[in-house]
């Protein structure tokens, strides 16, 4: 495994491999990893000849600064893993290497309908931020293969819009939300929760599997309410639980018993803020 970390030397070393037709797979990350990552460690190397993982925190993503600053760093064991795990590169930068003449006043993407809902509506500007560094790693690595994980089901979706913008060949691979035994979905965030509120947490795998469970053609906001009440009586205060069509992610109010769905959720245990997602229909 080698580790980089300017920008320059990764660009040059991936250059030779695709010369002699290796295809390079990219998963990209902001360290604190967990078998989530893992799998789509897993997953990447399945798909390409070489495994490329990036560790950056990005700073442009985060609309609260606090939350930038509590962010977990777990550098060693993160590059442990990852080399326990089978990945050939690592992209470890600072924030020079990816943003060389600042934060500032830099390109905003046209991203439509999905910047005004769920996330874009509760985290204003945040996937501006994604978007503006997911363009700079990709332009640096310029992989073949790109590997995301499903519980950041809107996110994806923002990636395969960027990747549209990008007029990109890349190949966008969506991967299975790793949870838990007790089906809480697994995220970096899970290491600020303290034992009382871990417990409490899988409230929101549990509202997720009663909205799938009774989802039934007809009006679909008893079911919303009914999830709500569950986070509500373990200590949740809620951003959102809402149903939507699962590839355009518009709101649904009712369903038709035939377009595919996806439940999704955003709420807070005390001060982590946690999201979950479950696709409803085949």
């Amino acid at each position: 495994m080698i580790l980089f970390k300017k920008a320059s030397d990764i660009s040059d070393y991936i250059a030779q491999q695709q010369l002699i037709g290796r295809e390079i797979g990219l998963v990209p990350t902001m360290g604190a990893l967990h078998q989530g990552h893992m799998a789509l460690i897993e997953a990447c190397r399945e798909q390409s000849d070489i495994t490329a993982c990036t560790i950056f925190i990005n700073p442009t993503q985060f609309n609260d600064p606090k939350d930038f600053q509590k962010y977990p760093i777990t550098i060693e064991k993160d590059i442990y893993l990852l080399e326990k795990n089978g990945a050939d590169i690592i992209f470890l930068p600072p924030i020079e290497q990816i943003y060389p003449q600042g934060t500032n006043n830099i390109e905003q993407y046209e991203l439509g309908y999905l910047e005004t809902i769920l996330e874009g509506q509760y985290r204003p500007g945040h996937f501006q931020g994604v978007c503006q560094v997911m363009h700079r790693i990709l332009d640096i690595i310029k992989p073949q293969h790109l590997f995301m994980g499903q519980k950041d089901f809107q996110q994806c979706m923002v990636i395969k819009r960027l990747l549209q913008l990008m007029k990109s060949t890349i190949i966008f691979h969506t991967c299975p939300t790793v949870r838990e035994t007790d089906g809480l979905a697994m995220s970096s965030r899970n290491m600020r929760l303290k034992p009382e509120e871990r417990k409490k947490a899988v409230a929101i795998y549990e509202a997720l599997t009663n909205i799938k469970k009774n989802l039934k053609p007809g009006d679909l906001q008893r079911l919303i309410a009914n999830a709500k009440d569950i986070l509500i009586e373990n200590d949740f205060a809620i951003d959102y639980v809402e149903i939507a069509d699962a590839n355009t992610l518009e709101l649904a109010h009712s369903w038709d018993g035939k377009q595919q769905q996806v439940a999704l959720i955003a709420a807070f245990q005390q001060e982590v803020r946690l999201i979950d997602n479950m696709i409803l229909t085949d």
